[in-house]
């Protein structure tokens, strides 16, 4: 297998920088998942890149937003539309069939859309109130994580659909994938965040599997709809989980 054409899948899967111009390959495709928390840490330092050079021309509040557009701009709202057609066919009530047909709709319903809404308004609210000194370790840090716990679900859950591409992610992701990914994770958990990157880790992988529990009750697998949800939910209760780790054990927490 080649490593760097995963890496490059990885990368041109997760965000929208386009780096390999080759012939398909499913089964480098489907290993690149052992990448996503590398491709997080690169989505990671865009953010910070951001925040710094906005940071010193906007207001606080305006600098958030422009995190928050940022993110959605270097992923192309990928994510969110997978957290968009989830919420649709999860919140439906139907049957676990009838959601998976309501998640192939390309049309957005009021679920999904009032769901997106609280999601990007948590977002926003809780970049705004980070302190400034965990600031820039938090925004490297979150992408990471966040992508970690969807390789997690990947790995771990089995996929709902006999088709579709999130499938090649699922059928070539094993152990040795999920190694490599939580490698990554663990040492950007501890290098940027100190004890309190390598608690974001636990809390990542906890709530991960939780999801994917969830996932698998309301449609009997995941789907590359639910995967991308799962990123988006890690994204908010990652950023909110920073405030309780500061509160309870101050700056020391997050510094080596």
């Amino acid at each position: 297998m080649s490593w760097p054409k995963s890496l490059a899948y990885a990368v041109q899967h997760l965000t929208r920088l386009h780096i390999w111009d080759g012939e398909f390959d499913p089964l480098a495709l489907g290993r690149s998942g052992m990448f996503f928390p590398l491709a997080g840490l690169l989505l990671g330092s865009f953010l910070v890149g951001i925040y710094w050079l906005c940071g010193m021309v906007f207001p606080p509040l305006v600098t958030a937003a422009l995190l928050v557009v940022g993110l959605v701009l270097l992923t192309g709202g990928l994510h969110l539309d997978g957290f968009m057609d989830t919420m649709d066919g999860v919140l439906s009530g139907r049957s676990p069939e009838r959601k998976l047909e309501i998640m192939r709709d390309s049309r957005v319903g009021a679920f999904g859309a009032l769901s997106v809404v609280c999601l990007l308004m948590l977002k926003l609210v809780l970049i705004f109130c980070l302190p400034a000194f965990i600031m820039p370790r938090v925004l490297l840090l979150v992408p990471v994580l966040s992508r970690w716990g969807m390789l997690y679900v990947i790995a771990r859950f089995p996929y709902a659909r006999p088709e579709g591409l999130g499938r090649l992610f699922h059928q070539y992701t094993g152990g040795r994938e999920l190694a490599v990914g939580g490698m990554t994770a663990l040492l950007a958990g501890g290098l940027v965040g100190g004890p309190g990157g390598l608690v974001l880790l636990l809390t990542s992988t906890v709530l991960a599997h939780g999801l994917g529990r969830w996932w698998q009750g309301h449609l009997g697998g995941l789907t590359g709809d639910t995967y991308g949800a799962t990123n988006e939910i890690l994204e908010v209760c990652l950023l909110m989980a920073v405030y309780p780790l500061y509160r309870l054990a101050g700056i020391h927490f997050w510094w080596m």
